[in-house]
């Protein structure tokens, strides 16, 4: 007997996920455990193996479809069956008496479930906003045979859009024909590759945002439309830390260690936030409460392929510089490899950017919402300096901070920065306060 899969519970407090790529063809026989699909919650996507063994008859979430958790994307079937035998299943099922079994509940199978599966342009079918409604089957599609289906495609209509004269809503030719004679806007169809063509220049290209460029759009723009961003830059003498990081690399790396700058960088801000407790705090718009944090989990900002992710040292005041360096490389290597668990990119109470190899003279880095500060950190470059009324060479770096004014002020966050670029300036100091 054919069976449902619902999109699973991947992690505490995640209430959704995207389909970001089906591993399994329909049609295909999927082993136990078999890897089915890769599933996006956050920014951490996760290969989902089958709890099945069977055909995968339908994919009833198409890529790019964000679906609730426990709501079907998939259905299975056993050797030789197919999915009219699944649908010819689901009104008996519906029948079944309360007491004989668990509650039920509303899944693909049922028009009315058929009506919420998402598209893959993210808009609910059924949902349709403008002119005529199609009657949906219990595929969620509206009822056409395949050569209707092929003529709206050449027509350019829509077939959600079209109210079928057939037996129970079925869509026939004359209503293509009338549909498209009446001047219906063209459904924009989308090449194989997923690109939208649009009628617009051949030299126009449009890509679904799909996958993490989705949730990084979304983070974004909550966090501007939330947070009141402002910013503070400062500059930091790292002369003394440059010396000490070049006497200390040769031993970091007999311990298979890369010493880059950012271990330094991560102890400074979690020194300073200790110093500065509503630096390490976040706002609780519902409750109007600061919540001011105890621990210091410091993430760091890291570019990959996909895009921007945040994988999170926790406790980070609590650990050595060579630790931290070990840390933050295994952490790049699982962000470039995609295999940052959920565990790995929460927690967060402040994050570090650093841009210091892409150049430019200093950012205006958006905040990590919900976070009340991020700061930037850059190229550190040999400048011309006056220490002691003579001009010297040294190596400076500026630092940027973006910090929420609705719970720092200005003069607390200068003085966070002036902190950090202290502990900068003298690393000796910080190490012998910090452990």
């Amino acid at each position: 007997m054919s069976v449902e899969l619902e999109m699973p519970e991947l992690a505490e407090s995640v209430i959704e996920g995207e389909i970001v790529k089906w591993l399994v063809k329909e049609g295909d026989h999927v082993a136990l455990d078999q890897p089915l699909v890769e599933v996006m919650t956050d920014k951490v996507t996760v290969e989902v193996p089958s709890p099945y063994e069977g055909i995968l008859l339908k994919q009833v979430a198409p890529e790019g479809a964000v679906v609730p958790i426990g709501k079907p994307i998939a259905i299975f079937g056993k050797e030789g069956e197919t999915l009219d035998d699944h649908h010819a299943s689901a009104p008996a099922a519906a029948a079944a008496p309360a007491s004989s079994a668990a509650p039920a509940t509303e899944t693909a199978s049922s028009p009315q479930a058929a009506a919420k599966v998402t598209l893959g342009n993210g808009q609910p079918r059924g949902e349709v906003s403008e002119g005529e409604k199609a009657v949906l089957g219990q595929s969620g599609r509206p009822l056409a045979a395949p050569a209707v289906r092929k003529l709206a495609r050449e027509l350019g209509v829509d077939l959600l859009r079209v109210r079928g004269s057939g037996e129970g809503g079925r869509i026939r030719r004359e209503d293509i024909e009338r549909v498209s004679k009446s001047g219906q806007k063209p459904a924009p169809s989308r090449s194989a590759s997923g690109t939208r063509q649009t009628g617009e220049s051949p030299a126009t290209e449009r890509v679904p945002l799909r996958g993490l460029r989705r949730v990084i759009a979304d983070h974004m723009v909550h966090s501007k439309h939330t947070a009141a961003h402002t910013l503070h830059v400062d500059e930091a003498d790292l002369t003394e830390l440059v010396a000490m990081r070049t006497r200390a690399k040769e031993k970091a790396a007999a311990r298979g260690i890369k010493l880059t700058y950012l271990p330094f960088f991560v102890k400074a801000v979690a020194s300073g936030l200790n110093k500065y407790p509503y630096m390490n705090a976040s706002l609780d718009d519902e409750s109007h409460e600061i919540v001011l944090k105890h621990y210091y989990n410091v993430g760091i900002a890291a570019n990959t392929d996909e895009g921007l992710v945040v994988p999170v040292i926790h406790e980070a005041d609590s650990k050595t510089i060579f630790e931290l360096a070990a840390e933050i490389s295994e952490l790049a290597d699982k962000a470039r490899n995609g295999k940052l668990s959920h565990d790995d990119i929460t927690g967060g109470t402040f994050t570090i950017t650093n841009v210091g190899s892409v150049g430019g003279l200093f950012t205006f880095p958006v905040i990590n919402y919900p976070e009340v500060g991020i700061l930037g950190t850059h190229s550190i470059l040999e400048r011309p300096v006056v220490r002691d009324h003579q001009i010297v060479i040294r190596s400076m770096m500026y630092l940027s901070i973006s910090f929420d004014h609705r719970v720092v002020d200005g003069a607390l966050a200068a003085m966070f920065v002036k902190d950090v670029a202290e502990s900068l300036a003298h690393p000796d100091v910080l190490l012998m306060e910090g452990g």
